[in-house]
């Protein structure tokens, strides 16, 4: 997202952030922040700029700092812009037992990445993440709102064709909100 680009959200998303807002009571409306992050990263081209967080400051009336510090604690939010199609392989412990380790190793393979890069054609970024909850089908990894579990070297290979043929972002916010 270009940052001359003026930050504000769509009418009907502020018609969501204001009723969200409202499930709090007054003087209380920091309450609402880990959902509008949600928000503001899928309205905001996937990621969470400077200038996208000072916006959610303002619609909560809090300090920056505030906004700055949650989005920067959770990997769910992503602080850099991402590729279309985000990639979090699971890295605690179930899933490095059964391998996320070699699964991330053969993503950078086939991705020509490491963790934390995006593909010069802005199709995938890896990502690594805390646990995902699936730990009885580790490895697994999550694509928007999509999981994968029981990862082989095969089944990604599967997968990368799949999202590939796709083309378009992955990010689940868009389709299925939480308000």
């Amino acid at each position: 997202m270009s940052e001359t680009k003026t930050i504000q959200f769509s009418e009907e998303t502020m018609a969501t952030v204001q009723r969200l807002i409202k499930r709090y009571p007054e003087g209380r409306q920091k309450s609402a922040l880990l959902p509008l992050l949600h928000i503001a990263q899928a309205e905001f081209d996937g990621w969470l700029s400077p200038a996208v967080m000072d916006y959610v400051a303002v619609i909560l009336s809090i300090k920056p700092i505030e906004v700055y510090e949650v989005a920067s604690f959770y990997t769910m939010y992503n602080l850099n812009p991402v590729g279309k199609c985000l990639i979090e392989v699971c890295q605690t412990g179930p899933c490095w037992s059964r391998g996320s380790d070699d699964i991330v190793e053969h993503f950078e393979k086939k991705l020509g990445i490491k963790v934390g890069e995006t593909t010069s054609d802005g199709q995938f970024t890896l990502k690594t993440v805390e646990c995902l909850g699936s730990c009885g089908t580790a490895p697994m990894l999550q694509c928007g709102g999509d999981f994968y579990e029981n990862l082989t070297n095969d089944k990604v290979d599967t997968l990368i064709e799949k999202l590939r043929a796709n083309g378009q972002r992955s990010t689940y916010m868009k389709d299925n909100r939480v308000m």
